[in-house]
């Protein structure tokens, strides 16, 4: 059974983490954030200056993105959870370096584990590689892998689209997918 309590006890030892020098750098560690009892949940990079500043994942532009794809698929941010790679943002906004990756990787490990979603989306390259190890997000976006008794599905990360905007369609389209490969993992006995 999934608890409340478990994720809590979690998101305290995130806030409070000084595995690496990433502690040192920011305002506020990055718990994941949403439904414990969701269907999927969304594993991103690292947070952004507005996910440090109040210390909560995809609250901003980025995350704007996300809820736009989400609202137009049929869900709603609260009934997924959020999460990212890492828990503290990298100064200047770098991608996440091995150690921090592993640092960070029983904060998600756990997170996972709590909420046992059907569907894992990896948002953009570092996740996919992370996780899957995988490259060529471009050539990979919209695919469903199984790995570990888990299905992942592959996409961009939201902050792409606002650097190119031509992604906005493929990126919508993407997170469409997923939720019909989540209504038929639903309607299967």
């Amino acid at each position: 059974m999934k608890t409340t309590s478990s994720l809590t006890t979690i998101q305290k030892k995130i806030r409070l983490c000084q595995k690496c020098d990433l502690c040192i750098t920011r305002k506020n560690a990055v718990p994941g954030k949403g439904n414990h009892n969701a269907d999927v949940v969304f594993i991103g990079e690292a947070p952004g200056k507005n996910e440090d500043l109040y210390g909560e994942p995809f609250i901003g532009n980025a995350g704007k993105k996300l809820n736009d794809a989400l609202e137009n698929a049929g869900l709603t941010r609260s009934s997924v959870y959020i999460t990212n790679i890492i828990k503290c943002r990298p100064p200047k906004n770098r991608i996440p370096n091995d150690i921090e990756k592993m640092m960070c990787s029983g904060y998600l490990k756990d997170e996972l584990t709590i909420v046992n979603p059907k569907i894992i989306c990896l948002l953009g390259n570092t996740s996919y590689y992370s996780i899957l190890g995988g490259k060529e997000i471009t050539k990979n976006h919209g695919k469903f892998v199984r790995k570990n008794n888990h299905l992942y599905f592959i996409t961009f990360h939201p902050a792409a689209i606002i650097y190119n905007q031509k992604l906005e369609k493929i990126f919508k389209n993407d997170i469409k997918k997923l939720v019909e490969e989540l209504r038929k993992l639903k309607t299967k006995p």
